[in-house]
């Protein structure tokens, strides 16, 4: 599991972290004998750290009240842990973090031992996370309160705006913030609905922590609960065409709800994500210009059905009303 000298700096991390630990949980947890464990609160002592002990059966252990060690020492793999899982900050939908991610990572390298500073550098220079596709930005601020709620079991107030656009008033007792499929969503039990409900965060607006609180379930797996409740929503597709058309032209024409229009090459990107394809389509051909979709496959498949369908209803109309070169004509031979 570890190394002798990680396990003695990680008895100190759970002295650290606990009022007190038993020589059995540490035993357990190092995978060690309980003599072994006499030997590594020693090591300690003679470092000079304050650890106090009662032999015997049940016997514990406890850093001297008062005594805090600054958490400034770290093996390579959690400086590397560390790094890393600041850098990922934005391919989890939480960009406003980023500078305060930067502050942090320069933090770590201040704290380093100048060889594991170098180690961690270098592997951070060798590492690119590439950004998922369908990540959502969330209000980070609004997370953080979100959270706050949950660790209080208190109710939240906020409106929720749903994929039309319309509002509703919610206060839900959230039980968990789950991140999945590039969205972070809560769940918990919604009072409007009397049941329970996912919420994506990026539609939620003026969340505030109420007075109200509530008891959570035990045991619950939000996540699963997730899982199984998307399953069986239509899916939400990622869309990104381009118009021949700039945005000062499609003024008016396009929602901005939700919606990221940018000028692009002479005409616009735009942005957005759809459960309705073919509504999609229609809107886009109503546009009246030139375009090209870039993603996702789905819609293009969704355009070259309607195209088929236009190709065969102006054949019956051809075959209909128009008589055609030949007709009226004697056949030949």
């Amino acid at each position: 599991m570890y190394d002798p000298s990680m396990r003695v700096l990680t008895v100190l991390e759970l002295l650290q972290a606990r009022e007190t630990v038993t020589g059995a949980e540490l035993a357990r947890r190092l995978e060690v004998s309980p003599r072994t464990v006499q030997r590594y609160v020693a090591r300690l002592q003679d470092l000079g750290i304050p650890v106090e002990g009662r032999r015997g059966v049940g016997g514990a252990y406890r850093l001297k009240p008062g005594f805090r060690l600054p958490p400034l020492m770290f093996t390579g793999e959690e400086a590397l842990s560390l790094a890393l899982g600041l850098q990922a900050l934005r391919h989890l939908g939480l960009q406003a973090l980023a500078p305060a991610a930067q502050a942090a990572g320069a933090k770590l390298g201040r704290t380093l031992p100048h060889p594991l500073r170098e180690l961690v550098g270098a592997l951070e220079d060798a590492v690119q996370l590439g950004a998922s596709p369908g990540v959502v930005t969330t209000d980070a601020a609004l997370l953080a309160r979100l959270l706050e709620a949950v660790r209080a079991a208190r109710t939240v107030g906020f409106e929720y705006v749903s994929l039309h656009g319309e509002a509703t008033a919610r206060a839900v007792d959230v039980y968990r913030a789950v991140h999945l499929g590039g969205r972070w969503y809560a769940v918990g039990w919604c009072h409007l609905r009397g049941a329970r409900r996912c919420f994506r965060l990026d539609r939620m607006r003026g969340l505030s922590v109420q007075e109200e609180s509530f008891t959570p379930p035990e045991a619950f797996d939000a996540l699963a609960y997730l899982r199984a409740t998307l399953s069986d929503l239509p899916p939400t597709h990622e869309i990104s065409v381009w118009l021949a058309s700039p945005p000062g032209e499609l003024a008016g024409r396009v929602s901005p709800w939700h919606t990221d229009l940018t000028p692009e090459g002479g005409g616009a990107r735009l942005k957005t994500q759809r459960e309705d394809l073919e509504g999609f389509a229609a809107f886009v051909l109503g546009l009246g210009c030139d375009f090209r979709v870039d993603s996702p496959p789905q819609l293009r498949e969704v355009f070259g059905r309607l195209a088929g369908r236009c190709a065969a209803a102006q054949a019956g109309h051809t075959l209909a009303h128009d008589p055609g070169p030949c007709a009226g004509r004697p056949a030949a031979g």
